[in-house]
């Protein structure tokens, strides 16, 4: 080794006299990312590590987000007292002591110039470059780390009601690598009470008989405590219960008990980050804005799922129009997914439909400048569409996990540029639609998030409509809640006109004979369209439709909503206290 070394930036650098011997000597030089003298500190440990057989560093940066109180704990564990970036010690390899605080920059600085007569001259404006070159390969290096976590600790990914039918389909997506991505291993937890346990168990073969390479493992849990543990993912299906209920009311309270155990759940067990998508075809809504109230600390991360009712609405128009429903974009489902929405067409586009004018892939033609019987469009359509949603028989398993699944996706990997999404979220007073209340909207994904398109032109609701909607998504909330006792739906003034024309008419008994009362028809629940608002595509779906049908006389048990409030009773939950 020569007598002196000359590096840019350093003076005065020399090594130890012939025949002398330093002891191994490791420094550890800790700083802020975007520190500058960080930066000096490394460039000048760098130098006498290479030049300095017994001289070794260790270098760690963090985040300048984080890095106050990283420091603050290093301080409190090592007894020692530093404010500021950078922190440098000394290990004691040859001692097995703990470190020695050298100090900051300039201690080390001078400890340099001291044992091996080495010194800086950066100038400022280079410290502030490497300072950023800094702070981007420490991202860099942050954002290998989670994908590398990625790929050792599996994504884990609970369904909720896994006895439900929409499970069956939703795993082989879920497995395909499709949602998630080729590179991310998965780990599914089906979760449900113990009476589905030996149905759980027959899906967990089928699902390891898959062999898909993104399915790290797939298992079962029917213990309430352990529900959710870790989980980044929660889906959440329909809920089945074996109570009896006897009207809409008894149906909605039922609701809160399993939301309140769920969002429990969720900010005990679930992780931070945890993401959670509540589908199926029965209050959607109400039991996402009840888990959103009992889980508050993850509420930003709580969808509902409205692809479903989107999907129903694309098939309905390609069949009109003698076209595929994949052709068929941004239509746009307001309000309750599962109840009274408005079925928007005023964006709708239909792609590659062949008709006079043609045009590349990209051009398409507004739908309702394609359908000319009004007949249909104002009437056929809203009544078909309100059927399928009042009985959810076009709504079967298939359906119910395909719009989970890309909903998801999505959520992931962003929705296609430029595509209208409906989603129910909660809503913030956007379009005059009231705070509090999930509510479904038009959004887009992009970044791993979601954002509401407040910006569409010309997409104004109708006031009547829109308060139609709102009132009964109120109304859901207070019942379920306990905080008014009777369904009170909505009734606009020409609803309660024609309702005071039909008591004034007189009656014969023959007509009594005649006209038995229909129940479904004669219900409080019933929502009839007003003629004033046929002019816009409608989906009103009667709450009567929407309650479980009454098939035994035995009055309603109280004690408890399904097997896992029995559950909770085991495991010891009060849930009173929660």
């Amino acid at each position: 080794m020569p007598s002196d070394v000359w590096l840019p930036g350093y003076r005065d650098a020399a090594v130890p006299a012939s025949g002398s011997r330093l002891t191994m000597a490791k420094f550890v030089i800790a700083g802020r990312a975007d520190c500058p003298y960080y930066a000096k500190a490394e460039l000048l440990a760098d130098y006498l590590q290479k030049n300095l057989p017994d001289f070794r560093i260790h270098k760690i940066t963090q985040h300048p987000e984080v890095w106050e109180e990283w420091l603050k704990d290093v301080c409190e564990n090592n007894k020692w007292n530093h404010n500021n970036s950078p922190i440098i010690w000394r290990e004691l390899l040859d001692r097995g002591g703990k470190g020695l605080l050298l100090g900051g920059y300039n201690e080390f600085l001078e400890h340099a110039q001291l044992y091996y007569g080495v010194t800086s001259s950066m100038t400022t404006e280079l410290m502030m470059v490497i300072a950023q070159e800094n702070l981007r390969a420490h991202i860099e290096k942050e954002q290998e780390k989670e994908a590398l976590k990625d790929v050792i600790n599996p994504l884990q990914v609970w369904i909720a009601s896994a006895s439900a039918p929409a499970c069956y389909h939703l795993i082989p997506i879920l497995t395909s690598g499709e949602v998630f991505g080729m590179h991310t291993e998965i780990s599914i937890t089906l979760f449900d009470n113990k009476r589905a346990e030996e149905r759980l168990e027959a899906l967990v073969t089928e699902t390891r008989e898959l062999a898909s390479p993104v399915l790290r493992s797939v298992s079962i849990c029917t213990k309430v405590e352990e529900a959710f543990r870790q989980a980044h993912v929660v889906i959440v299906l329909d809920d089945s219960t074996d109570q009896e209920v006897h009207s809409l009311e008894d149906c909605l309270r039922s609701r809160a008990p399993l939301c309140r155990l769920y969002g429990y759940l969720l900010e005990n067990n679930a992780h931070d980050s945890v993401r959670v998508i509540v589908g199926g075809k029965t209050f959607v809504n109400l039991k996402t804005v009840l888990l959103m109230k009992y889980a508050p600390s993850i509420a930003h991360n709580i969808i509902a799922v409205a692809l479903g009712v989107e999907g129903e609405a694309k098939a309905l128009l390609a069949r009109k129009l003698k076209t595929t429903p994949a052709y068929i974009k941004d239509v746009i489902i307001w309000g309750n997914i599962s109840g009274n929405n408005y079925v928007d067409l005023r964006k709708t586009r239909v792609y590659r439909y062949e008709s006079a004018i043609w045009g590349p892939p990209q051009y398409s033609h507004p739908v309702l400048n394609l359908i000319f019987d009004s007949e249909w469009l104002k009437k056929e359509s809203v009544a078909i569409l309100r059927n399928w949603t009042a009985t959810g028989k076009q709504f079967g398993g298939i359906l119910a996990a395909h719009s989970i699944s890309t909903t998801m996706k999505y959520w992931y990997h962003g929705s296609p540029p430029g595509e209208i999404v409906s989603l129910g979220v909660l809503s913030e007073g956007q379009f005059g639609i009231p705070e509090g209340i999930v509510f479904s909207m038009p959004v887009k994904f992009e970044n791993g998030t979601w954002v509401v398109l407040t910006d569409l032109k010309d997409i104004e609701i109708n006031e009547k409509i829109m308060t139609r909607m709102t009132s009964d998504l109120i109304q859901e909330k207070l019942v379920a809640l306990g905080e008014v006792i009777d369904f009170q739906p909505y009734k606009s003034e020409t609803d309660l006109a024609k309702r005071n024309e039909k008591i004034s008419l007189p009656t014969t008994d023959d007509d009594q004979e005649e006209h038995v009362p229909d129940e479904r028809k004669n219900s409080t629940y019933s929502d009839a369209v007003a003629d004033e608002e046929k002019d816009l595509v409608m989906s009103d779906t009667e709450f009567s439709d929407t309650a479980p049908q009454t098939t035994s006389e035995k009055p309603l048990n109280q004690e408890s909503i399904n097997d896992f409030e029995g559950k909770i009773l085991e495991s010891q939950i009060n849930l009173d206290e929660i």
